[in-house]
């Protein structure tokens, strides 16, 4: 398994080694130890969550409150998806900025998206299935999300009418969300991050 950074800090592609036979395959899709190396410290497992969606769908951006937010490893388990990251973190060297990694299940790729960034995704093909590792469970009220088709986030998504859920679809613009105080705070995040691997070394 190697687990590359990918240009947004914080955010890495997982690429497993699969092993296949005319049985099948076998490969591991996560890793605590080199995940830890990775990253500096250990993904805290609170929670797991599938996600399936439609061709054409387009779900995010979203983030949460930070501290705590939500961490998250994703890897689809069926079909295949443009996986986007956002930095959203005021006052980062790559604020505004967006990555997109290809995920699906013939390379069986994850990612890893560090509590700050946005994360969102479009589906490539129907029944595309997501499986989510979580930091932190779900809590509504620190959850937030900024519109995926914002033209100042510039998102080259994958779907010629992209299908949004009415809360993406109501979500504020990357200006309104800087203008209500809603994004985290860069320095706000690298201190988290910091506390975590205190943590982890205690």
């Amino acid at each position: 398994m190697k687990i590359l950074p990918l240009s947004i800090d914080g955010a890495y592609q997982v690429i497993p080694v699969l092993h296949g036979d005319p049985r099948g395959l076998f490969g591991e899709f996560y890793r605590h130890d080199k995940l830890t190396e990775a990253v500096g410290h250990p993904l805290r497992l609170a929670q797991g969550n599938l996600s399936v969606s439609a061709r054409g769908v387009v779900r995010g951006i979203h983030f949460a409150d930070v501290p705590p937010s939500q961490a998250k490893y994703v890897q689809c388990v069926r079909g295949a998806v443009l996986d986007v990251i956002v930095d959203l973190r005021v006052g980062s060297p790559t604020f505004g900025r967006w990555e997109g990694v290809r995920l699906d299940d013939v390379d069986r790729h994850a990612v890893y998206i560090a509590e700050g960034l946005g994360h969102g995704f479009c589906a490539l093909t129907d029944d595309a299935t997501l499986a989510y590792l979580c930091s932190e469970t779900y809590s509504p009220t620190r959850e937030h999300a900024v519109h995926p088709l914002d033209p100042d986030l510039g998102i080259e998504w994958p779907a010629d009418v992209p299908q949004l859920s009415a809360r993406d679809a109501a979500a504020p613009s990357l200006a309104e969300a800087i203008d209500s105080g809603l994004l985290p705070n860069y320095r706000d995040c690298v201190d988290f991050y910091a506390s975590l691997r205190v943590t982890e070394q205690q």
